[in-house]
């Protein structure tokens, strides 16, 4: 199978996943399990429930096994978004090719959406019984918490406003880049690992690969955003630069932000060749995030 059915067929298997999961919709529509629905259901490239899928089955676990932290972390990446679109955030109108959940269900249903999320993910991890065992679940717990908040995506979102018609240098957009988008990429890749029970070598080594594919994610969707268009892309583009937010592209120009990418793909390459698995799928998709914008 190629990288793209691949991917594909993990979409489909995380959106059953979450299908299994949310609560369930309302005869109205208009309910806040159908904002949740609305808000998680029906879009994205699932890149986040993939690297769950491909870390946990390189190391063994099952798909089964694999559902249950997959539906989590897009249930925190769904909560993300719904909030970053709000106008007291980055105030967007699209998401994901469709209007944002504040602009179908009004700023406080889709506040609340989110926040339900948040919590769902959480409690999905916490109560779904798929044998794995207690202290793996606290450890899953404990990641995708550390991901999300103060010393991840929460702080990491906080420093982006922060940086609004500031002038930041190459290391400190990385480091919020890290905590806003990486983090939840790390997070993913080590749910996986956690998973398929990786010992502490593997974990570090897998850390590693997924910090660096993080940034270069972030960096090939700052060079899509000069790039493309709103319906290619699924969101409004142009909106970083339009609220004077430093980016990849306005900082070192398109072809030196994707020679950065490339170096990050290359270390992620290496990170994953020290490991005693067999990493091809892993290294796949290292391939599709880092050469989207060519």
């Amino acid at each position: 199978m190629t990288t793209t059915n691949v991917l594909s067929a993990w979409a489909d298997r995380a959106e059953i996943a979450l299908q299994a999961r949310l609560p369930e919709a309302t005869e109205h529509g208009n309910s806040l399990a159908d904002a949740m629905r609305y808000a998680s259901l029906g879009g994205g490239k699932r890149l986040r429930a993939a690297l769950v899928y491909a870390t946990g089955e390189m190391l063994g676990a099952s798909p089964d096994r694999l559902d249950i932290p997959a539906a989590a972390v897009e249930m925190i990446h769904a909560y993300s978004l719904v909030h970053d679109d709000l106008p007291a955030m980055d105030d967007d109108d699209l998401r994901r090719g469709k209007p944002t959940c504040h602009k179908v269900f009004g700023d406080a249903m889709a506040i609340l959406a989110g926040d339900a999320l948040q919590c769902l993910a959480f409690e999905v991890l916490s109560t779904d019984t798929r044998d794995i065992e207690v202290d793996v679940k606290i450890e899953m717990i404990k990641t995708l918490a550390s991901s999300s908040g103060f010393a991840g995506m929460a702080g990491g979102q906080a420093l982006d406003l922060a940086a609004v018609g500031s002038q930041l240098d190459v290391d400190a957009l990385s480091k919020m880049h890290g905590m806003k988008t990486g983090a939840l990429i790390r997070a993913s890749v080590r749910l996986g690992a956690l998973a398929g029970d990786a010992d502490s070598d593997t974990l570090a080594r897998l850390d590693n690969f997924a910090g660096n594919i993080g940034l270069a994610f972030q960096i090939v969707d700052d060079i899509l955003d000069e790039m493309t268009d709103s319906d290619t892309l699924g969101k409004t583009i142009g909106s970083d630069r339009a609220n004077c937010k430093p980016t990849y592209t306005t900082m070192l120009g398109i072809a030196a932000a994707r020679d950065m990418a490339n170096r990050l793909e290359q270390t992620a390459l290496e990170s994953l060749a020290a490991i005693g698995h067999n990493t091809e799928v892993l290294s796949q998709i290292t391939t599709f995030i880092t050469r989207r914008s060519h």
